[in-house]
């Protein structure tokens, strides 16, 4: 075997995560505008979506959301917090806890970012059906892979 001779299992375009992780990279390059036009990241938008869902709740329950851990959020969240988008409060009964309440500021953005999932659809040229029985099933392998840590 010479030393170009490549497993077909081990080509990079036979692999799942190189397909999921470049369609991701692209993804985030299509919401860039969109983002930019907000003055928002992508993991700030992540995170106001969040927030959008269930005003009220705290860093770990952002965190739980994102699949990340809560210290990895804090900082995304003080620069919310810096141009007004969200205040973090301690909770009465624990003061461990920080509460994460969206701004009036930040409800005017939500106004603005509801028509960015139009131009994703738009943009994968696939319909909004196709695109939600794809998700389901990203969500099911999503699923297995954490069952599966």
């Amino acid at each position: 075997m010479s030393k170009t001779a490549t497993c077909e299992a081990l080509k990079l375009d036979n692999q799942l995560c190189f397909a999921l992780y470049s369609t991701s990279l692209l993804m985030t390059k299509i919401y860039k505008p969109l983002l930019q036009s907000v003055g928002l990241t992508y993991p700030q938008y992540l995170a106001m979506l969040v927030l959008w869902e269930g005003d009220g709740i705290t860093v770990g329950d952002l965190s739980g959301r994102l699949l990340t851990d809560p210290g990895s959020v804090t900082p995304l969240l003080k620069r919310l917090e810096g141009v007004g988008l969200l205040t973090r409060t301690r909770s009465s009964s624990d003061e461990r806890v920080v509460e994460l309440h969206v701004t009036e500021q930040g409800w005017a953005l939500q106004k603005r970012a509801e028509e960015f999932p139009r131009c994703i659809v738009q943009a994968s040229g696939q319909s909004a059906e196709a695109l939600g029985a794809l998700k389901d099933e990203l969500l099911t392998l999503r699923g297995n892979f954490r069952n599966a840590l």
